[in-house]
């Protein structure tokens, strides 16, 4: 009896580590899951700990190859990003993985910006806006300029993606939706690197650009960490989270569509606005993420997730529930409808930016009768903002809206979404794992004989009630 053929795919998180293997028909056959403690860096800031997720990854691929009844052709990495690992001539790792939310020192963040045009210009030509450590350059711009020695001996800055690609195959490559994710790399209008990059010398650390849909064999690589061997097996590049989970969307629906991602972020996503970011987008939080074709990819953040899971704390206590007990809560019509005719004192700031919390956080919940009613209340507030947010990528193209995540699930949100545009269908998307899925389809055609499926994605619709 033959193998089955799968590929590996490694989905590495901030928190969860994620090894699996998927079949031809994208089924999973196989996972292994790991949490990694994070170490401190030179300053006790958190970080990666580079080691142990490397040990990780070589013993889990190790694990997963000794199943028989497997035949591991490829492997692929999908990883966040704002995560650059500095590898030395003879393949040493010379600095910790720093992690993004290190804070930036404002000096050097003001010296950089000022040479550079200042903060507006720079960051509508990178479609990046001003995120200190979380704009990935800062973190090479931060070495050259307090730690020069080391920034001499790098040879190579690698995105985690292309990190995870050189373990297997010892080639070094970057990759575009690593680059083109408000990193302040990338110069959007002209399509190459910001000039900033060749004037620093950062330029001289990057390896060359090559696209997600290539692979190379896995080879002896650059250091002893890396995992073994295995016959005929090939690698990609790598991508960015992000980019990754658009595929099977992009993949299943050719029409215009935006994508909102929700988790602590609730991200909308238009890879079919492709204009350069306007002054009033950039102050609302627009950015520009890139598909793992190198097409701009519009978006706007919505801190919502983190705003919901303080509020839901919030109401739990004041009307002695579980924090879980939201999500039996169904929408009610009459609950909407009795809400938009109370008369609340508003002291708020309607014109906040939509990274802060939602008008909730200042109401006075115990003018509401259940915990329903001010459940319902709090997902209209942060409605309102999620209405703000998406309308700036929407253009005249755009027939759907797909929602992923937790928010994809509560039929409160998912109700009040379809209210609120009530022109466009719009629909609950699920799919198991769609950047782990999107990996392995960038390579589609190295490692699978059927078709790319076009119905990986499960739509449920939601119309105005």
């Amino acid at each position: 009896m033959s193998s089955a053929r799968v590929i590996a795919i490694f989905d590495i998180g901030k928190t969860n580590k994620k090894l699996f293997l998927f079949d031809e028909q994208y089924n999973i056959v196989w996972e292994n899951n790991r949490v990694l403690n994070e170490k401190e860096d030179e300053d006790g800031d958190p970080c990666e700990n580079l080691r142990a997720l490397n040990n990780w990854v070589r013993e889990s691929l190790i694990k997963s190859k000794k199943r028989t009844n497997f035949d591991i052709c490829a492997i692929n990495f999908s990883a966040y990003g704002a995560s650059f690992v500095h590898v030395g001539e003879n393949g040493e790792i010379l600095t910790p993985l720093y992690n993004y939310l290190k804070p930036y020192p404002e000096k050097l963040k003001k010296q950089f910006y000022d040479q550079y045009g200042g903060e507006l210009t720079f960051s509508m030509l990178t479609a990046s806006p001003v995120l200190g450590s979380l704009n990935s350059g800062m973190q090479l711009y931060r070495i050259k300029n307090e730690k020069p020695e080391v920034f001499e001996r790098i040879k190579y800055s690698l995105h985690l993606p292309q990190y995870l690609s050189w373990l297997h195959t010892g080639k070094a490559f970057s990759e575009i939706s690593s680059i083109g994710c408000h990193t302040n790399l990338w110069n959007f209008s002209q399509q190459h690197y910001h000039e900033w990059v060749y004037r620093e010398g950062v330029i001289d650390k990057f390896p060359p650009i090559q696209s997600a849909g290539t692979v190379h064999p896995a080879v002896p690589p650059a250091i002893k960490m890396s995992a073994p061997i295995f016959p005929d097996l090939i690698a990609g590049t790598g991508l960015h989270d992000s980019a990754a989970a658009m595929i099977p969307y992009l993949e299943s629906f050719p029409d215009p569509f935006i994508l909102i991602s929700t988790g602590t972020w609730c991200i909308s996503m238009n890879p079919f606005n492709t204009e350069p970011l306007t002054i009033a987008e950039l102050k609302s939080d627009c950015l520009c993420y890139m598909t793992n074709k190198g097409q701009p990819m519009k978006s706007s953040r919505l801190f919502a997730g983190h705003d919901h899971e303080i509020q839901v704390g919030r109401l739990a206590v004041r009307f002695q529930k579980d924090n879980k007990y939201y999500q039996t809560v169904q929408y009610n019509t009459d609950i909407v409808k009795r809400l938009h005719t109370m008369q609340d004192i508003r002291t708020f700031n309607q014109s906040s930016p939509m990274v802060s919390a939602s008008v909730f956080a200042q109401r006075d919940i115990s003018i509401y009768n259940s915990f329903e009613e001010a459940y319902h209340r709090l997902i209209m507030d942060i409605m309102e903002q999620q209405l703000i947010s998406t309308k700036l990528l929407l253009t005249h193209a755009i027939k759907r809206i797909f929602v992923d995540g937790g928010f994809g699930k509560n039929p409160v949100y998912m109700n009040l979404l379809a209210a609120a545009f009530p022109s466009i269908e719009v629909f609950s998307a699920t799919i198991n794992q769609a950047s782990a899925i999107g990996a392995a389809m960038a390579i589609h055609p190295h490692w699978n004989r059927l078709p790319l499926p076009t119905d990986i994605v499960i739509l449920k619709p939601y119309k105005p009630l």
